[in-house]
């Protein structure tokens, strides 16, 4: 029970509701059900309870959650594989949440994915303009993903010409086939 009403004290508590909401978008990369707890802990915490509806979680957590749950229809991939070798050629397709798909490891990439998801950050963004790699061939596999992630439209191209795009594909594994083997 709040014992202090004035202005400045409902004000503290707003902020206070605020950043848990915002604490709670940073779960972008977790399971459902872990993102549903925390909302649902968040909310029957305290005084601030009552104050944590005014921002409604929807306006702070990502867009593949609502409710606790991904939405459906913005996780869907193909990837296109080439140079590889070993069988691992070819083009698959994979969707997540729920996994399924004719990608040889449709759990693992999808964990992969899940793995690489950070709130406001691009997991198939391209290796930074003037970043400084390592001078290593890891030979001529190249790998293009288009699709939905995160309710975010995905073209993607991978290589393996350098140390760096050898780490951006091998983050990837096994979504992208491991060729460190």
């Amino acid at each position: 029970m709040l014992q202090d009403t004035t202005p400045h004290t409902v004000r503290r508590l707003l902020v206070a509701a605020g950043a848990s909401l915002a604490a709670l978008g940073s779960f972008a990369a977790a399971p459902a059900a872990t993102a549903a707890t925390a909302t649902a802990t968040a909310a029957s915490a305290g005084p601030a309870a009552g104050l944590a509806g005014l921002a409604g979680p929807s306006s702070v957590l990502p867009p593949t959650l609502r409710g606790g749950e991904r939405r459906g229809g913005d996780h869907h991939l193909t990837v296109t594989v080439r140079g590889a070798g070993r069988g691992a050629d070819g083009t698959f397709r994979v969707d997540c949440h729920p996994a399924s798909g004719d990608h040889p490891d449709v759990a693992g990439a999808c964990r992969a994915l899940d793995r690489n998801t950070r709130w406001g950050q691009n997991a198939f963004a391209p290796v930074a303009e003037g970043a400084v790699c390592t001078m290593q061939y890891g030979g001529s596999a190249t790998a293009r993903v288009t699709g939905t992630w995160a309710g975010r439209p995905v073209d993607a191209t991978f290589d393996r010409s350098n140390g760096c795009e050898i780490d951006r594909w091998n983050r990837l594994v096994p979504l992208l086939p491991d060729l460190s083997k």
